[in-house]
C-alpha cells in the first residue's frame, strides 16, 4: 500500500505541472496536440513492450481477449477525451476550470467505487466527502456558469480509474493497448491536416518541436504511475490523493497564468483541503485496524 501511495503521489504531482508543458503548444489546434501525444504516447510504449522480457506475449495476449479489449478500448476512448478537453481548455485560459474537474473527480471515484465495486466508506469518510462537495458547489456557484469543461474532465476520469480496476494486466501492457487502440485514429488526423495544409507542429521552433515528441513520455510515464497505484490502492483513497495534482494547477492558473482567483474560490478550497486531511486520518485509521486485524 505504501508503494501504491507512492506512485499515486508523484503521479498526480507530474499531472499538475503539465499544464505548463501544453502551453508550450498554444499556437496549435487541440486536435494536432492530442494526435501527436497519443502517436508519441504509442512510439514511447512500443519501445518499452519490445524492450520489456516478456511484454510482447502479454500484449498478444491482452489483444486477442474480446473482454479485456473492450475494457481496453473504453479506457482508451476514456483517456484520449479527458486529454483533448484538458488540452483545449489549458490553451484557453480556463486552467482553473481544469483544477475544479479534477477536485470533483474524488467525488466522482467514491459514487463509483460504492456503486461498482462495493467500497464501504467510514463515516469520517463520508465527513471528507460532504466537506469537499460543499467545496465544489462554492467553487461552481463562485465560477458563475455550467462548469462543463470541470464535469466532463471528472467524468471521463472518474470513468477511466473504474475501468482500470477492472483491468488484470499491468500496467506498460495496459498502457500499449490504450495508445493502439487510438494511434490510428491520431496517425489519420495528422495524415488529413498534412494533405489539407493545415498541420502547423512543423513550423515550431525545433526545441519546441522536439518537446512535442516527448509529449509520449511526459504521457505515459504518469500514466503508468497512476496505473500501478491503482492496483495498490482502494479507488476512493486513489481519489482523494488527486488532489495534489488540482492544487498545483491552481497555484500556476493564480501566480503563472494570471487568472482570476476569488475571496470565495479561497474558501471552497479550504473546505476541499479539509475534507483532504479529514479523509486521509480516516483512512490510516482504517489501515491500522486492518492490519491489526490481521
Amino acid at each position: 500500500m505504501k508503494k501504491g501511495l507512492g506512485y499515486a503521489i508523484i503521479a498526480y504531482i507530474a499531472w499538475g505541472l503539465l499544464p505548463v508543458y501544453w502551453k508550450l503548444f498554444g499556437s496549435l489546434m487541440a486536435g494536432e496536440i492530442l494526435s501527436h501525444r497519443v502517436i508519441w504516447s504509442f512510439v514511447f510504449m512500443a519501445i518499452l513492450i519490445f524492450a520489456g522480457k516478456g511484454k510482447w506475449q502479454q500484449f498478444r495476449s491482452l489483444i486477442t481477449n474480446r473482454t479485456t479489449l473492450l475494457l481496453v478500448g473504453a479506457s482508451s476512448l476514456l483517456i484520449s477525451t479527458n486529454w483533448l478537453i484538458f488540452i483545449w481548455a489549458v490553451n484557453n485560459g480556463h486552467v482553473i476550470e481544469t483544477s475544479l474537474g479534477y477536485y470533483i473527480t474524488p467525488l466522482f471515484n467514491i459514487m463509483l467505487a460504492v456503486l461498482f465495486l462495493r467500497e464501504k466508506p467510514t463515516g469520517r469518510q463520508w465527513l471528507a466527502v460532504a466537506l469537499a462537495g460543499i467545496g465544489v458547489l462554492i467553487a461552481t456557484i463562485d465560477y458563475g456558469r455550467f462548469p462543463w469543461v470541470s464535469l466532463t474532465l471528472a467524468g471521463t476520469f472518474g470513468l477511466y480509474s473504474l475501468v482500470k480496476k477492472r483491468v488484470t494486466y499491468d500496467a506498460a501492457t495496459g498502457l500499449a493497448g490504450e495508445t493502439a487502440f487510438v494511434f490510428p485514429i491520431a496517425l489519420a488526423y495528422i495524415i488529413y491536416l498534412f494533405a489539407a495544409h493545415q498541420d502547423a507542429a512543423w513550423t515550431l521552433p525545433p526545441l519546441t518541436l522536439i518537446m512535442l515528441f516527448l509529449a509520449g513520455a511526459a504521457t505515459a510515464l504518469p500514466l503508468l504511475w497512476f496505473a500501478k497505484a491503482a492496483s495498490q490502492l482502494p479507488l476512493s483513497m486513489l481519489g482523494f490523493i488527486q488532489y495534489i495534482g488540482p492544487s498545483i494547477t491552481l497555484l500556476l492558473s493564480v501566480f503563472v497564468f494570471k487568472e482570476k482567483f476569488s475571496p470565495m474560490l479561497l474558501i471552497s478550497f479550504a473546505f476541499i483541503w479539509s475534507a483532504l486531511i479529514v479523509y486521509a486520518f480516516a483512512s490510516i485509521r482504517v489501515a491500522r485496524t486492518a492490519a491489526v486485524t490481521d
